[in-house]
């Protein structure tokens, strides 16, 4: 770990699997009570110091991101060992992480004059809270841990970072890396379990804390940060809908829609969950749906031409075939996969469902994993009320040859982003993200999420 500005071995340790075997091929620290107090302290001591030099702060960020580059090969092989991914995907990861550093680096901060007159000015300035508490997810541990250091560093606010207990590896060794950037405490980062992470929580020193996680996580941290009115960024689950209107290209969409669905192995918040299909068009989709999956290659991510590699965790891969499992019980048809793969390893064959009842687990909650409903519609109004149907509100999207009329059809969906004729696709470090009902409070990115690392001040001077 990275305590201080120095390292920070731990007492105990815990294993780290490779999903692709599943078996434990590495070892992390494992963070006691006594140095997370250390961590929190020097946090709190860096912080007079590193929010007064603006100017030393975009340099460290620009330095770092430069480190992340100069860094790729070796970043991307431990987080596929550790995550899955395949190689390609975890260094397209790591030169995300850079460019959102770099970005930060030169982000805008201004000051607003809300009143002037003869009489008085006011303005509107922003300030840092202090210091934050950073938990990350271990479907894209390196990136979400740039998208809450960049804003929250270039604030100047110092971090305590906490990566999860399944991909804690990555995120170490970029504590290690940057020891050399960064003053002393303004970045440590530390490892362990759900209790450290629920120990960072209800720790009294940090003033935010900037979570990535399921709901039911997001639910317990606003719990215990609210005894301390603590700021709360949660980017939470989503159960994202696609519509695919009648006017669409089935091969077009098709090729999108995998994409969509299947990155990661399905492991994405925003990944579309929930395909709905105009009744009459949907054997056309369906058999594009299947021609694109069947050119997916499952594999090891550390092979060259995997194109999708396992589930991160066992409980998600055990997951995924009980959702599978419970559909088919209720009459769906697997239309490609349906079935776990053999052998060592989380690996779950990409898998297309028909036939879905609209109460099944597998169309009502978040599976995270490589599986597919796709269910049939009469018409377009039927399509939004089944979309709008549930308490996840992360994004959705709309597919057709007339884009205005998606976009009309987009703008009904009930959620904090709504794509036309894409989804998740070139999301980049000016565009915020955020969730509505269960999927989140507050945004990242852009503007509107540097403003959620800062305490608003307000200046009036006569």
């Amino acid at each position: 770990m990275t305590i201080g500005g120095g390292p920070a071995p731990g007492g105990k340790v815990f294993d780290v699997v490779d999903p692709a075997t599943g078996k434990p091929f590495a070892v992390a620290p494992e963070c006691t009570p006594e140095l997370l107090d250390q961590a929190m302290e020097a946090a709190r001591k860096a912080f007079p110091q590193w929010q007064a030099d603006e100017g030393a702060r975009r340099a460290a960020l620009r330095e770092a991101a430069a480190v992340l580059q100069g860094n790729v090969e070796e970043l991307a092989a431990l987080l596929t060992a550790e995550q899955g991914k395949p190689l390609i995907e975890a260094g397209h990861e790591v030169f995300g992480a850079a460019l959102w550093l770099d970005h930060h680096a030169d982000a805008e901060m201004p000051h607003e004059v809300v009143h002037e007159s003869g009489e008085a000015r006011v303005e509107v300035r922003r300030r840092p809270l202090g210091v934050v508490a950073a938990i990350t997810p271990w479907n894209f541990p390196l990136a979400l841990a740039a998208w809450k250091l960049g804003p929250a560093l270039l604030t100047g606010n110092t971090v305590v970072l906490k990566p999860p207990p399944y991909t804690p590896l990555t995120t170490l060794r970029l504590g290690e890396l940057l020891r050399e950037v960064f003053p002393p405490g303004v970045l440590n980062v530390v490892s362990g379990g759900d209790e450290l992470g629920a120990a960072m929580v209800a720790h009294p020193v940090p003033r935010k804390v900037s979570l990535t996680g399921s709901v039911a996580t997001g639910k317990r941290v606003a719990a215990a940060a609210g005894a301390d009115l603590k700021r709360l960024t949660l980017e939470l689950g989503g159960n994202d809908a696609a519509i695919v209107l009648d006017d669409a290209d089935p091969a077009t969409v098709a090729e999108a829609v995998v994409t969509g669905a299947f990155a990661n192995c399905g492991q994405v918040c925003t990944a579309i969950k929930r395909v709905y299909v105009p009744e009459r068009r949907s054997g056309e989709f369906l058999d594009a749906l299947a021609g694109v999956v069947g050119r997916l290659r499952i594999g090891n991510g550390a092979e060259r031409g995997t194109t999708l590699g396992p589930l991160c965790t066992q409980a998600g891969f055990v997951r995924i075939g009980r959702l599978v499992d419970e559909a088919s019980a209720r009459g769906a048809q697997a239309l490609t996969g349906g079935r776990a793969l053999g052998g060592d390893g989380h690996f779950y064959p990409p898998t297309i469902l028909t036939g879905v009842p609209d109460d099944a687990r597998i169309v009502t909650e978040e599976q995270f994993g490589p599986a597919l409903p796709v269910l049939t519609y009469r018409d377009e109004d039927e399509a939004v009320a089944r979309a709008n149907d549930t308490m996840f509100g992360l994004s959705g999207s709309v597919w057709g040859t007339d884009a205005d009329r998606a976009e009309a059809v987009a703008l009904r969906l009930q959620a904090g982003t709504t794509y036309v004729n894409t989804h998740f696709d070139m999301v980049g470090p000016e565009q915020p993200i955020g969730g509505i009902k269960w999927s989140g409070l507050g945004v990242e990115h852009g503007r509107w999420g540097l403003e959620g690392f800062t305490d608003l001040h307000v200046v009036h001077r006569a």
